[in-house]
């Protein structure tokens, strides 16, 4: 049992000060090897491949992930995961030293990057309850998504930059030192072995559809991920959506798009901030259904601005970007809270792997719709729904009739 003080910070920190490495390193390898498939091909059919390599292991293997991730060390599974995504890069490195690989090699080393990516990040959110107490989930949840803000938002800078200075089979180099640093220093950070290690383990497909069974047993949890899962299908393909709106509805240049990007990125970070150092509003469901509802506002508002009202469209960004986090991080904190020990891995890993399904899923529905009838009217579209997600978030959860008595009261 963890004591609810400040003791869980050190250890806390320290894990991800070194994930801030590694995340910082990928992101700005990942920057660099999608410019090189734009410089090398200038297809957009070449892009859309290596976007959907990316998304494959967490949708095809992310379900199956899970269990492992509850069998063993969930320490040692983020370790073999940067080794893995290490070697990967290493092996990049070594191809452009001895000639331009192919295409599908790259394709390759990107699938398994993607495919670590699946193993970490859910053993990662796995482990945390195993060093910060209960009621300070939701705010350590805010300070490790802010971490991951930055090192995002920073991530393609360094990219560029070293793009502009050195050659990928070097670029590749700094990927091997980010993940080095990040094994480092979690190697000091204790992270004790949950009760599902010590025990007998149940058939492969069993001890899958016990992470099934729990998810469906957590009535509150299957109502606010109904939510969740609409809103990746409907707002999240308004991210890949947005330079268009720039450039074909305000007329703007890259320039303007970077404006809009950073925006979006500050947003979000300066609410990761906010809920970590405050703990957010103490009330999860509510938290989630507004931040569906404030989406949709931004969408429908951002929609209907006139063309030359570019600098509101940058508040409208702005503000969206700082309500995403304020879904998502309550979100995952209940399942962190609510799923017993022995079964976080597997319901973390199917969660994600179920959002991660809602972006192709909404892509498929947002890029023709949008192609019909103007990015502009997309949003408008996308924000009447989102508003309408947020209603029944509402519903679901209960907070509906919760304030329909204080206000009847």
């Amino acid at each position: 049992m963890i004591e609810s003080s400040t003791s869980w910070r050190k250890p806390f920190f320290t894990l991800y000060l070194g994930q801030a490495f590694s995340l910082l390193s990928s992101s700005a390898v990942q920057f660099a090897i999608i410019w090189w498939i734009t410089i090398e091909t200038g297809s957009a059919i070449a892009l859309t491949i290596a976007s959907l390599v990316g998304l494959l292991p967490q949708v095809l293997i992310g379900p199956f992930a899970g269990v492992w991730i509850d069998r063993y060390n969930r320490k040692t599974i983020m370790i073999i995961a940067d080794i893995g995504v290490a070697v990967a890069s290493l092996a990049l490195g070594i191809s452009f030293f001895l000639g331009k690989p192919s295409l599908i090699f790259v394709f390759i080393i990107l699938f398994i990057r993607a495919l670590g990516e699946t193993f970490h990040k859910p053993a990662l959110q796995a482990a945390i309850p195993q060093l910060v107490p209960e009621s300070e989930l939701t705010k350590a949840g805010g300070l490790g998504q802010m971490i991951s803000s930055v090192c995002a938002m920073a991530g393609p800078m360094l990219g560029a930059l070293l793009m502009s200075i050195t050659s990928l089979q070097y670029i590749m180099l700094v990927d091997i030192v980010g993940a080095l640093l990040a094994v480092l220093l979690l190697s000091v950070v204790r992270v004790g072995k949950h009760s599902a290690v010590q025990n007998e383990h149940p058939r492969f497909l069993e001890d899958m559809k016990q992470g099934i069974h729990a998810i469906r047993e957590n009535k509150l949890l299957m109502k606010m991920t109904l939510p969740i899962f609409m809103t990746s299908i409907v707002f999240m393909p308004l991210g890949s959506l947005l330079p268009l709106m720039v450039k074909n509805y305000f007329n703007g240049t890259a320039w303007h798009n970077g404006i809009i990007q950073t925006l979006f990125s500050i947003g979000m970070l300066l609410s990761a901030l906010l809920i970590g150092l405050t703990g957010g509003i103490k009330k999860p469901f509510l938290m989630i259904s507004l931040s569906a509802l404030l989406l949709g506002g931004c969408s429908l508002i951002g929609g209907i601005l006139p063309a030359t009202a570019f600098w509101a469209f940058c508040i409208v960004v702005f503000v969206m970007g700082t309500t995403g986090m304020l879904g998502n991080i309550p979100y995952v904190a209940y399942i962190q809270q609510s799923i017993p020990p022995e079964n976080m891995g597997k319901v973390i890993s199917l969660v994600t792997s179920v959002m991660s399904l809602g972006i192709p899923l909404g892509m498929i529905i947002a890029g023709p719709v949008a192609e019909a009838v103007g990015v502009n009217n997309w949003m408008v579209y996308a924000g009447i729904l989102m508003l309408l997600v947020g209603i029944l978030s509402l519903v679901l959860t209960g907070t509906m009739k919760k304030i329909n008595n204080l206000v009847v009261t």
